[in-house]
């Protein structure tokens, strides 16, 4: 019983994906954020089955969000799932952050969405 409690405490905590105030740069879909030298678009969300927060859950679900990412010369399009850091170029992206929430019941509106990434690393 201890066991399942620790799992589900865990699985809820990695639901909550309000960006803190200090969280880093954040955008809607179709607009630009600027991550410590590289630009990121978000531009689809592909998956969104992140544990809704009004229910229990014992899977956290994931985001992945289809985004347009730059840099000087270049630019490449890359799914990135919340929470994993991706390779590009001499550091690693992650989305960080994204709200709203899901909500049992209801669908979000794609245009509602804003998305907080982080790019660690030199270019």
């Amino acid at each position: 019983m201890k066991a399942l409690v620790l799992v589900a405490s865990v699985a809820l905590s990695a639901c909550s994906t309000i960006p803190p105030a200090n969280a880093g740069p954040t955008a809607a879909i179709g607009q630009v954020a600027y991550a410590n030298g590289v630009r990121v678009r978000p531009l689809q969300v592909l998956e969104d089955s992140r544990c809704p927060a009004d229910v229990q859950c014992v899977w956290a679900g994931r985001l992945v969000v289809r985004s347009e990412v730059m840099g000087g010369s270049w630019q490449v399009t890359r799914d990135l799932e919340l929470g994993k850091p991706q390779h590009i170029a001499d550091g690693a992206l992650t989305l960080v952050s994204a709200v709203p929430q899901k909500k049992a019941g209801a669908a979000i509106d794609p245009r509602s969405y804003r998305f907080t990434f982080r790019f660690d690393g030199g270019l």
